[in-house]
This record gives C-alpha cells, structure tokens and sequence, in this order.
C-alpha cells in the first residue's frame, strides 16, 4: 500500500460497512447463542449522528469496530445501506430493550444499567419487571456528571457490573461514551454483554418522551425531536445533513464496486 502524499488525506472508511446485522430477529438469535454459550458482546445501533462523530474522531471509530453486533439506528442508514447494494432493516437502539428483556426474562438472564439518573433507573427497573415477569435487574449504576469511559472508574463500574452476576449491561451514556465503555467492557470482561441504548430507560421511565408512532411511521422522528429541543438539537442534524451528500456517494461507489 502506498502512502498518501504529503497534505493528501486517506479516502474515508465507509461507516455503513460497519452494521453486520441485517434484521433485529438476526440479532436477539445470535444474542441468544452467545448468551447460551457464555460468550460477551457489545451491540451498536448505527446513526447519522455517530457517522459524524466517526469521522471526526479515529476513537470512537476503534470502539465501534471492536463491536461484535452493529444494527442500523436511523432511516437515513437504511436508505444509504440499500444504495450501496446491502440491504438492512431498522432496528432502533430504544426499540431493542423490550425483546432483550423479554429474552433476558426467558432465559434467567440478570440485567445491569448503566447510566443516566439513579431515579431514572430504578423507574425503569420496575417497569421492566412487570412487563417481564421472571426479570432480574443484578445492579443500577447512575456515574457522576463528567463520567469518563476511558479512566479508572470506568474500570471499577464495569467491575461492579461483572461482580453483580449481571450477564448484560445496558449502557445509558450517549455517544460516543457509552460505545466506548463498551468497547472497553468486552475487552475486560469477555463474559458480558453490552447494549448501548442512549435514552431508552428515559423513555420507559417516562422522563422523556419519544415522538409518536405516526411520526416515526413517516420518519420525521428527527424534525420532532428537533422541534422539542432546537437549541441543543439543530446544530447536529445539521451536521447529519451536511453529511448525507458524501456519505451517499461512498454508498453509490461500494454499490458499483461489489458488481
């Protein structure tokens, strides 16, 4: 391989090659076998938002890679997997706490959280065991503000969670933290199983509300939420927009490639 000469920057990676898993059934069955043969994962769900920060930041891209489950998370995902020749489904990170509860609930499988407020997760604990009767939670951890992944007590969490006897751990952080520790996680103890859900144990607790069904149905959820929140919000899909372009011809250049 040749090197780039110098001021010549190396062509991108193409960051929809990172999702390989198609379905979310494709998923919770491999989830399952893992589960039944004491091997840990770590699953990501795939955005715009983290396309962004992939291809700002070479750690976030590393954590990603050392995922062993990557899911579509987003419309726009879907779109451009589909152009470039690989179709896939959407599987929204949210959307993947109910059926691994419920195969957690079925199997014996003890939960952890990891993140968010300590009030939002034990709100979320007990919902999640009414609907799933038989469901462990192991422990509940909620970091202090400014909680950093990479330091030590990352590690005296993710040693909390493995002491709890909990075999998956859902993480609560955002991105790009919660992809980190479990990058991190997996790497130190291989047993466990990591989901990084961003706020979905707000949305069962009720803390924060996710867009109606009918406009998720229509894949607007990304105006309404903009709408809810513009300030902190507008400036990020912003980004996911300026993206697009590039990101599709990538999407157009793999397709052609693979015929």
């Amino acid at each position: 391989m040749t090197e780039p000469h110098s001021g010549q920057r190396p062509p991108a990676p193409l960051p929809l090659d990172l999702v390989n898993f198609a379905t979310e059934a494709a998923l919770l069955a491999d989830v399952e076998a893992c589960l039944k043969a004491g091997k840990g994962f770590a699953i990501a769900t795939l955005n715009l938002d983290h396309v962004v920060k992939i291809r700002r930041d070479p750690g976030f891209l590393r954590a990603y890679r050392a995922h062993s489950h990557v899911v579509a998370d987003g419309n726009p995902i879907v779109w451009m997997s589909r152009l470039a020749g690989r179709p896939v489904s959407l599987v929204p990170g949210s959307e993947l706490i109910a059926p691994v509860a419920a195969l957690a609930a079925r199997l014996g499988t003890p939960l952890a959280f990891l993140g968010s407020t300590q009030p939002v997760l034990a709100l979320a604990a007990e919902r999640l065991k009414a609907d799933y009767p038989g469901l462990e939670v192991a422990t509940c951890l909620a970091p202090p503000y400014g909680f950093d992944p990479d330091s030590a007590a990352a590690d005296a969490a993710l040693d909390q969670v493995a002491a709890s006897g909990a075999r998956i751990c859902l993480l609560a952080l955002g991105a790009p933290k919660q992809e980190r520790l479990a990058a991190r996680g997996l790497a130190r103890h291989p047993g466990l199983g990591f989901l990084s859900i961003g706020a979905g144990l707000d949305f069962i607790a009720g803390h924060q509300t996710r867009a109606p069904a009918w406009v998720r149905k229509i894949a607007m959820e990304w105006l309404w939420r903009m709408l809810t929140n513009p300030r902190r919000l507008a400036r990020r899909y912003l980004d996911c927009a300026l993206v697009m372009p590039s990101l599709a011809g990538q999407a157009l250049a793999a397709r052609g490639a693979r015929k």
